[in-house]
This record gives structure tokens, sequence and C-alpha cells, in this order.
């Protein structure tokens, strides 16, 4: 797939749209499995290029990995905390979920791993990790760049302990430690400093721990309810079958859309007040601006209305809707302020400039100020015909897609970069024809 223009819709649609698995759930499930005392299945898992470099991680470092694609399904024998392999190179591409999470599982190893991925992965962080994991006694080497990958990892075991961590560049850094940590050889406590970064995806982390036979223990503030500590308790996953929910962030492209196309609705199967994931709230901020919602236990459906109105707020709980809500805002009325955008600048690409630069192509006014975005949109509320820069991330594709729903004239370039998390994207995006 190369450069797609779209022709923008028509009428108002009426649909139901389930998203493939989630990317970060089926990246956290494979991980715990590989961990377990056992067999484990995981169901529709998504088949997409971060979830791929996962199971071919798992692959070389000795886990029996069996796929079925027709039922989306996923057989990993679990070696209780054991590593078969005691050496491995491991390539990553450009998933920072695999690149971290595997870092954190060779550390359980005894043996030489070294992990690396494309030229982008080099630019992506992986230091705080390290640090956590050398202040528990792994042995961490930089053979490029010291801080970013490829990072090796001498290991002999996650010995443990205490360690502190601080508001973060990601949230997957204290993720990937709390998944190996109940096979430390000491119990592993982590003292946590005000304002983390992304909690939502930790406490999915820990909530799918849960679900796995582990249950960590999160001590809050009394007064502010902020978690200040996590104690992992040592012991073994049991073998489980999990099924993956839809995937919240890409829920959000097609939720969206309804908002922004008024008399249409958009209904999506297995997302409600259920799910692990945080990104669902980005449902309550569509409402907020205007949109009908109904929200289920097991669904989230949207209406779009007459009313669309500019939004203030923070997204630093769910980062991975910053671009979604972005593009919304330029069919909204007045000036939209997007907030807490800092973990946004080591993705992909740095989100916040590359959004920034393709809004001003569609006309909008655009401001960054420090981690916030400020977006105006066209005083006549036209978008000029333009074709948009991806920058090989996924979610500009998706999002900047939504503008050409609306609007003549905007072509998506390079829109197989979609393949990283949701490669049926565009074909999806087509059924709100009808």
């Amino acid at each position: 797939m190369s450069d797609i223009t779209l022709e923008p819709l028509s009428k108002p649609f009426s649909v139901s749209v389930t998203p493939p698995g989630s990317k970060s759930l089926t990246n956290r499930a494979l991980v715990l499995a590989a961990l377990a005392g056992g067999s484990c299945s995981v169901s529709n898992i998504l088949f997409a290029d971060d979830t791929l470099v996962m199971l071919d991680c798992l692959r070389k470092l000795g886990f029996d990995v069996a796929v079925d694609e027709a039922t989306r399904t996923a057989t990993v024998v679990g070696r209780g905390g054991v590593l078969p392999a005691s050496s491995a190179e491991l390539f990553c591409g450009n998933s920072g979920t695999t690149i971290r999470f595997v870092a954190a599982l060779c550390a359980l190893g005894h043996g030489d791993f070294t992990l690396d991925g494309v030229p982008r992965m080099r630019q992506r962080p992986i230091g705080e990790l390290a640090n956590l994991l050398h202040n528990l006694g792994v042995r961490i080497e930089y053979p490029g760049e010291t801080g970013f990958p490829p990072v090796r990892i001498v290991a002999d075991g996650l010995p443990g302990g205490w360690v502190r961590f601080g508001r973060s560049q990601s949230s997957q850094f204290l993720s990937a430690l709390c998944q190996v940590a109940p096979y430390a050889r000491h119990e592993v406590r982590v003292n946590l400093e005000p304002n983390q970064t992304s909690w939502p995806y930790v406490a999915m982390t820990l909530r799918l721990m849960d679900e796995f036979g582990v249950t960590p223990h999160l001590v809050r503030d009394p007064d502010t309810a902020e978690p200040t500590q996590l104690i992992i308790p040592q012991g073994v996953y049991h073998p489980t079958s999990y099924q993956v929910e839809p995937d919240a962030s890409g829920a959000s492209y097609f939720l969206a859309a309804a908002a922004i196309h008024p008399g249409s609705k958009i209904t999506i199967a297995g997302l409600g007040k259920a799910s692990l994931q945080g990104d669902v709230g980005f449902a309550d901020l569509l409402h907020q601006m205007g949109a009908d919602l109904v929200f289920g236990k097991d669904f989230i459906t949207i209406g779009g209305t007459d009313r669309f109105e500019a939004i203030d707020v923070d997204l630093s709980k769910m980062p991975d809707t910053a671009q979604t809500l972005a593009v919304a805002s330029l069919f909204a009325e007045g000036t939209t302020r997007l907030r807490g955008l800092h973990t946004l600048r080591v993705k992909e690409t740095d989100r916040v400039a590359a959004t920034a630069t393709e809004l001003r192509k569609l006309g909008a006014e655009v401001e960054i100020d420090g981690d916030d975005l400020i977006i105006t949109p066209p005083e006549d509320g036209r978008l000029k015909p333009s074709a948009i820069d991806t920058y090989d991330d996924h979610r500009m594709a998706m999002a900047f897609a939504l503008a050409g729903t609306k609007s003549a004239g905007v072509t998506i370039r390079d829109a197989g970069c979609v393949s990283k998390t949701y490669p049926t994207y565009f074909q999806d995006l087509e059924t709100l024809r009808g």
C-alpha cells in the first residue's frame, strides 16, 4: 500500500466496528504466557508488525510458540520464569513494547542477549529501564549510544530488591519490570514518585498479571490516592486461556469519525466500562465536546450531533489518542488545547512536532507550548487539500485519514505504515460508507 486519497463521506452512517485485538494487551499477554508455568492460549491476538516481532523474539529465546492465524490464537508453552536460550540476537523492529518487555525478560536469563531495531528505534530511549534493572543487580551494556538501543544484557537472573521510579519518558519501563519481578530472587518493591506517566497502562499491566495468577500490591497516598509503592510478590504465573480485548486506541478513530459527522452513529463491540484499557476514556472526551454517548459494560456507542466544541484536556493518561483528538478538533468550534504530551516526543516519531506540521498543511493555526498543542481550525471551516506525511508512524496515518472523511483532497502518504498495529484499518474505514 502506497498513498491513499480519501473520498469524503456523502451521508451519515450507522455501523458497528470491532477493531483487532489490542497491541498493548497482546504483547503483555504473550510475555506473561512465556513466563507461566505451563501452556497458555492467547486468543483474539493482533497480528501486526509490533506483535509479530514479539512472537519472533520469544521463539529466538527458545519458547515453544504455535500460531493459528485463522483463529487469531497463539499457544505459548511457559517455562515458569526460565529462559531456554543462553544467548540471542533479538530484532525488535520499531516496537517499543517489544524491546522494553523483552529486555526485562532477558534479565531473568543466564547468558548474553542483545536487542536492537530499526534506525528510529536507536533514537527511542531505554535508559530508564536499564537503570531499573541495573539497580536490581542486572549487568547492562550499550554497544552504541548510552541510554539507547542496541542494548546488551549479560544476565545471571534477576536479584531483586528495592528501587525508586520517577516520572518517566514511558510507562512501559515500569510495566516491563513488573511483569518479570515475580521471578526475582528477592521480592521487588518499587517506590513511586508523584505524577507517574501514563498510569492507566501500568494499571493494565497489574490487572493482567492478576489474570495470570500473580497479584501485585499497590500502596496509595491516603490523602491524594496517588500510587506511592508497588510490592510484587514472588510467584509463578498460572497456565491461562486469555482473550485479548479489541484495541481501544484503534477504536478511537472510529469513535471520532462518528463525532465529527452529525447524524452518524458507531458502536464498538467488546469495549466498555469493564475494559482493562485506559483509552476507552476517549469516548468521554468526545461526549464533553458534544457527541452523544452510551457507555455500556462491553460496548461503546457514539453519535454525532450538530454541537461539537473545542476542549482543554490533559492527555497524559491516554497519550495514544492525542493525534486522533487533534484531527477531530479541526471540526470543533473554538480553540482546542491538548496538554501533557511529553511522552509523544519519543514515539515512532516526534508526534508533537509532526502533528503540528501536518495540521498546518490543512490550514489550522497550531502553536506548540512546551508539551501542549493549541489548535485553532481554519476561520472559514474549510480544510486545504493536502498530502499528509506519516513519518513511518501508524497513528499519523490513521488519525489524519479522519480529515479525509470530511474534506476533499486529503492524501495519506505511505498509508501502509498502519501495518504496525492495524493492517486492515483503511478497509474498516471504508465500512463507514455502508
